[in-house]
């Protein structure tokens, strides 16, 4: 671990030296799941939420750390990672299912989001947009095709709050559209990643619809995103995000 000293405040990752690649990931457990993937992984730290792992996925020296729920406290890792000396961030995450025909355990590579997240809007005029790097988009989907792994490209919808309220929601018209799916966290990565110069993309493996209005409890039983065909998506998404976190860092090179 690292001394306090040599600590950014926030995450306590160190404040020098990380690899230039990172997963980001929301859960401290599924970091310590896909640091298992990696070899000779090390935990760096682990404060509140982030946790924080470096290693090599088949040579490429990586991060892996997770942010919690939600984009105000993901957005602070992003920044800390960013200032410890990562340039790449690809966002690991789960999503509910918006766009018909897509299915449980299938991967989503977000070209954008919708800036509904929550933070960003208070960095930056809403005007702004949420983008995934070109290069990310190109190299998720070539991990994916290599793996043979069921994958959907679109725009996702980062929304902060993951209950409805009392309020009325654009969902109808975000299905009509066309948006593959909903998600918590990463437009805020899109956004700092861009206002940055970082290279940032997000792969999401979906753990049933969207946990609103589109959802027939009865036909459901409602959310369960722990399911089998969930964690197996997950594993297949994790190393299809090292692989392309593999190509990037080729290509940089």
């Amino acid at each position: 671990m690292t001394s306090l000293s040599d600590a950014l405040p926030i995450t306590r990752v160190p404040r020098t030296g990380l690899p230039a690649q990172a997963v980001v990931v929301g859960d401290p457990g599924r970091a310590a799941a896909v640091a298992d993937l990696l070899t000779d992984a090390k935990e760096v730290s682990y404060h509140r939420e982030y946790r924080t792992f470096t290693g090599t996925w088949q040579g490429t020296p990586v991060v892996v750390a997770s942010h919690g729920v939600g984009a105000p406290g993901a957005i602070l890792l992003f920044q800390e990672l960013a200032e410890a000396g990562v340039r790449t961030i690809l966002r690991l995450g789960t999503a509910g299912a918006i766009r018909p025909g897509i299915r449980d355990g299938d991967l989503v590579i977000a070209d954008a989001a919708v800036r509904d997240d929550g933070v960003t809007q208070q960095l930056i005029p809403a005007e702004y947009p949420a983008f995934s790097a070109p290069e990310a988009v190109l190299a998720l989907q070539r991990a994916a095709r290599a793996a043979d792994a069921p994958y959907h490209r679109g725009v996702v919808w980062t929304r902060a709050a993951f209950q409805p309220g009392f309020l009325p929601l654009p969902g109808e018209a975000y299905a009509a559209a066309g948006i593959a799916a909903i998600e918590m966290e990463l437009s805020a990565l899109y956004v700092f990643a861009s206002t940055h110069g970082l290279t940032a993309g997000g792969a999401l493996v979906v753990d049933g619809a969207n946990a609103d209005e589109l959802v027939d409890k009865e036909a459901t039983g409602g959310y369960d995103p722990h399911r089998d065909v969930v964690a197996d998506g997950v594993d297949r998404g994790a190393r299809i995000t090292l692989d392309a976190l593999r190509l990037l860092a080729s290509t940089e090179r």
